[in-house]
């Protein structure tokens, strides 16, 4: 899963939700029949308007977004108006692009608008439904929320200039009015028990702490940006400026962070609901339905996704019976799970050392890179840890544009068999490779190279997981059983979603499958079932777009037979950038028709 640090990068802050930024949200647009990236016909009076509608939305969308790019890289963005006005606004625009694009013909559309279209069909329905459910009054969940994903943003900014720094003390200073509308809509959400069940909060006000209990000026995560700064700057100005911003944060952020643990404390968290079912929701049933289609691109009932990955699961635990016996463990499943979890050669014992393994597994792939992909990435990533304030509740390992986390809380529950796959998931070819080339792709267009389908990105981390088998990433059998062991996590999360939020599973019943059918940790099964009870429908993405790409690879190997050239079969499916399931279908169409000839041919 991409890092949450910029909204613009995997979800959006949009409205002070946590709203996916391009995924389906009501009814799945037709792919294009032969859909092409480029073209060189004279454009249309059609694409003339479909252009001109989207570059405006996409013009004004940006500056309704808590974050964006450009200024995640250098300083903390403006806090964006989240009231009902505003709210009101947004739905208010997004009906109109909505009814405006239906009026387009889109079989007059170039082949490449053609596929813009698709893409942006999907991206005008996901926001509208989250408009139209009020998803800004649940702006948390057990995994993410607005005041981690503001204060991980003022940990992380890097300003470069004295202006910069006037900003940034200014946005400090709209804090307390940006907590109170949040506040207003959770309160909103609370009265109508739109919140995450109560069992997924427990614990996360302390995620405040480091903000309201900061023993110095200097250790409050919003003063980060203070502790250096730039030469360029007069060391009288210097002063000056930090001030300032211990003036700021002392009179308003601290405060406001205050008030928002009372309200936590003493208000929301008491009176969230108890049931963990999406079905018990606020017209739970056709919510949850649009929450399958955000995430998966696909309109399947919940019935059929359960069925699809108890299959599944029960086909990857006949591999893990392989491995077993490689190993020649004597016992059953069960007893060779246990004894993943609990041995101690299966871990580290300092936070370093976890992050140095980490480092190894990605500069291994480095080597091997040019061998399956003839088109790399410009940008590079970090490795860093997980911030201590919110690693007890995070997932193991996080990715995107610039950065590779990786969890060293508890460092028990992080088994070294399961690090090559995370590695490949977040780091490259996965996240941290994928999302910067649809960024830096200029033959699209920027709602398409700054955005992200869950189905499309989370289905390309978890085909990579499985490509290290084909790379030889893989170099034991428990490491080879710990990708086997993601690959039913995901799997599994078909079964475990839809079974809570549709068939009634307890999260007993829940953290009880996982620790049947995968290697995760104990603490890892707890975290990641709380995130599966808060975030419905998100869980869905991974299996199913996996699936889609490998289903797509077979055709194509099948059709072109010794024609196929793997390196050229992912360039065009990372140079779409984030499209829905059906659009990547058509793409592989096409890539069959041309005779496995890739979008860079002089690279292959």
């Amino acid at each position: 899963m991409p890092h949450s640090w910029r909204s613009a990068l995997a979800t959006v802050l949009l409205s002070g939700a946590i709203v996916p930024a391009v995924a389906l949200a009501q009814t799945p647009a037709p792919a294009p029949a032969s859909p092409a990236p480029k073209s060189t016909a004279p454009a249309s009076a059609e694409d003339a308007r479909f252009e001109a509608l989207s570059s405006a939305e996409w013009a004004w969308r940006k500056t309704q977004f808590a974050d964006d790019e450009d200024s995640a890289r250098h300083a903390v963005p403006h806090l964006p108006d989240v009231g009902p006005a505003a709210q009101a606004a947004r739905l208010k625009k997004w009906e109109e692009v909505r009814a405006q694009l239906a009026t387009i013909d889109v079989a007059r559309l170039s082949p490449a608008n053609q596929v813009n279209a698709a893409v942006y069909r999907y991206q005008i329905d996901t926001l509208l439904s989250a408009q139209r459910y009020r998803e800004y009054e649940k702006p948390l969940n057990a995994d993410t929320n607005f005041w981690g994903d503001l204060a991980d943003s003022a940990r992380n900014a890097h300003l470069r200039s004295e202006d910069e720094y006037t900003a940034y003390i200014a946005t400090l200073r709209a804090v307390p009015r940006y907590f109170d509308q949040q506040i207003a809509n959770m309160r909103a959400g609370l009265a109508r028990g739109f919140t995450p069940p109560q069992i997924t909060l427990k614990g996360r006000e302390d995620t405040i702490l480091p903000v309201t209990a900061a023993a110095r000026i200097e250790d409050n995560p919003f003063y980060a940006p203070f502790v250096t700064m730039p030469s360029t700057i007069p060391a009288d100005r210097q002063a000056a400026l930090r001030r300032e911003a211990t003036a700021a944060i002392t009179q308003a952020v601290v405060p406001a962070h205050q008030a928002l643990l009372q309200f936590l404390k003493k208000d929301y968290i008491p009176k969230a609901r108890t049931r963990l079912d999406a079905f018990s929701l606020p017209d739970g049933q056709a919510y949850y339905q649009a929450q399958i289609r955000e995430y998966t691109t696909l309109d399947l009932p919940p019935a059929q996704i359960h069925q699809i990955g108890l299959d599944a699961v029960a086909q990857i635990r006949a591999q893990m019976q392989q491995v077993m016996q490689d190993v020649h463990f004597q016992g059953d499943l069960p007893a060779f799970l246990h004894f993943l979890r609990t041995d101690p050669q299966f871990t580290v014992k300092t936070p370093q050392a976890l992050l140095d393994r980490g480092a190894w597994i990605a500069k291994e792939f480095d080597g091997k890179a040019a061998e399956w992909f003839g088109h790399l990435p410009r940008r590079r990533f970090a490795i860093v840890p997980v911030p201590d304030a919110i690693a007890p509740y995070y997932t193991a390992g996080r990715g995107g544009p610039g950065v590779y986390l990786i969890n060293t809380f508890n460092l028990p529950s992080r088994p070294l068999y399961s690090l090559p796959a995370l590695t490949l998931h977040e780091s490259a070819p996965g996240h941290a490779f994928q999302m910067p080339l649809a960024a830096e792709n200029k033959d699209l267009p920027a709602f398409r190279q700054e955005s992200y389908i869950s189905a499309y990105g989370e289905g390309w981390a978890l085909y990579c997981e499985k490509l290290g088998e084909d790379m030889g990433l893989y170099h034991t059998p428990y490491e080879r059983f710990g990708m086997l062991s993601y690959q039913a996590w995901r799997a599994a999360r078909l079964v475990v979603d839809t079974g809570i939020h549709t068939m009634g599973w307890s999260r007993a019943q829940a953290q009880q499958y996982l620790r049947d059918n995968t290697a995760l940790s104990d603490h890892e099964i707890e975290t990641e079932t709380d995130r599966y009870i808060a975030w419905p429908g998100q869980a869905l993405s991974y299996y199913l777009g996996e699936k889609a790409i490998l289903d797509a690879r077979a055709r194509a190997e099948k059709a072109l037979g010794a024609k196929f050239n793997i390196r050229a079969f992912h360039d065009t499916v990372l140079q779409l950038g984030s499209v829905p399931l059906p659009v990547l279908d058509a793409a592989v169409d096409r890539f069959i028709a041309q005779g496995g000839t890739g979008p860079y041919p002089d690279e292959e």
